[in-house]
């Protein structure tokens, strides 16, 4: 009897290691996997399509990129339709990842929105953007709160979210317009932001007036300093962030993702462009960590990368920062993807394709090794 009893329990023994040696086993494989995940690094870059240039002439800018070991093109089309169409397939034969770049909530030129004026936003000393433009002549900021308007940007994404082959659509100027410039960018203008000045702070239409006015009972046109008061923020934050929430739900019922270019960090987007990237439902970001632009080295990339990817943890968003090309040396480049991968970011992508020099295509294709 004591002879069947041990027999029994060396074979359960037995059948425990078994299982034991069977997770462990997946447990590797999942390891092995997590790590592959994780040194999959995406190189991006962005470009402008023009309708008149050849296939041929597009081709050639397509293989550039994938022979230097670049692997997703974000193109802007003017949220053409029918270009994006015509284009997609020929970056795909190239082996790149196509993107659906489109300028958002500001839409310079836009010939059904200049038709409706009440559509734009209007700053605190009471101008509309469609007639008085902030900074630069294509700054035209439609307003994220009014529905035709709001609408309006979100059709566009429809329809770029359509076009076959397409991975995602990608939103630029899904903000405000900058209630501060980079500091690098003053001197520019001649301008000095010590404060939130009337004619950079937006939107005080009689939409965004008037529903903030029933939520909170109280009027911002009448705000001694509207900077410090934490509702009226909070709820133009809010406006962004609807606008991007609606067009993940479009993209993602079409089978496509949601990215979208941003400023540096969240908090920083939040000061500067009414911007907190953190609170959208959106698949990947890719912050325009612009140094230059900040009078920063280039060691503020990794710094910047590393707040956006905290501000990300727990939420099932990517981060691929964004550089700037035109001042950068190879070497710069090559430090600027070290700094990347270091400080947490999936990917990198340059700004723009027609600015890589063939020390810069030759830094990244080394890295892309």
């Amino acid at each position: 009897m004591k002879t069947k009893f041990l027999l029994i329990a060396l074979i359960a023994l037995g059948f425990t290691s078994c299982l034991d040696n069977v997770a462990a086993s997946k447990k590797d494989q999942d390891d092995t996997a997590s790590v592959e995940k994780q040194d999959d690094f995406k190189f991006w870059v962005w470009t402008t399509a023009d309708p008149k240039r050849a296939d041929s002439s597009y081709t050639s800018e397509f293989k550039k990129y994938s022979e230097n070991g670049i692997e997703a093109v974000l193109i802007n089309t003017n949220t053409d339709p029918e270009l994006l169409s015509r284009l997609t397939p020929l970056a795909k034969e190239e082996g790149l990842e196509v993107h659906a770049w489109i300028m958002a909530m500001n839409r310079p030129g836009d010939s059904v929105a200049l038709q409706n004026p009440e559509w734009y936003t209007v700053s605190r000393d009471g101008n509309s953007t469609h007639d008085t433009r902030p900074y630069v002549d294509y700054y035209q900021w439609l307003c994220p709160t009014r529905e035709e308007s709001r609408n309006h940007v979100l059709g566009l994404v429809e329809g770029l979210s359509k076009v076959e082959g397409v991975a995602s659509v990608h939103l630029d100027y899904i903000r405000f317009s900058d209630i501060f410039l980079p500091i690098g960018l003053l001197p520019k203008y001649d301008l000095e932001q010590e404060e939130e000045l009337p004619e950079f702070d937006f939107c005080y239409c009689d939409v965004c007036v008037a529903e903030f006015e029933e939520i909170h009972h109280k009027n911002p046109r009448d705000f001694e300093n509207p900077a410090i008061d934490m509702e009226w923020k909070q709820f133009r934050l809010n406006k962004i962030r609807d606008v991007v929430n609606d067009a993940y739900k479009i993209v993602h019922d079409n089978n496509k993702q949601l990215t979208a270019a941003v400023f540096p960090y969240p908090e920083m987007a939040d000061h500067m462009v009414r911007q907190r990237w953190d609170k959208w439902e959106i698949d990947a970001v890719l912050p325009m960590i612009y140094h230059n632009f900040y009078n920063e080295e280039v060691d503020w990339i990794g710094y910047a990368t590393k707040q956006g990817v905290e501000d990300l943890k727990g939420k099932d968003t990517d981060l691929h920062t964004g550089v700037y090309l035109p001042p950068m040396s190879g070497e710069d480049v090559t430090e600027a993807i070290k700094l990347a991968k270091e400080n947490g970011a999936k990917g990198i992508s340059f700004f723009d394709g027609n600015a890589l020099t063939k020390e810069q295509l030759k830094a990244i294709k080394e890295a892309s090794k």
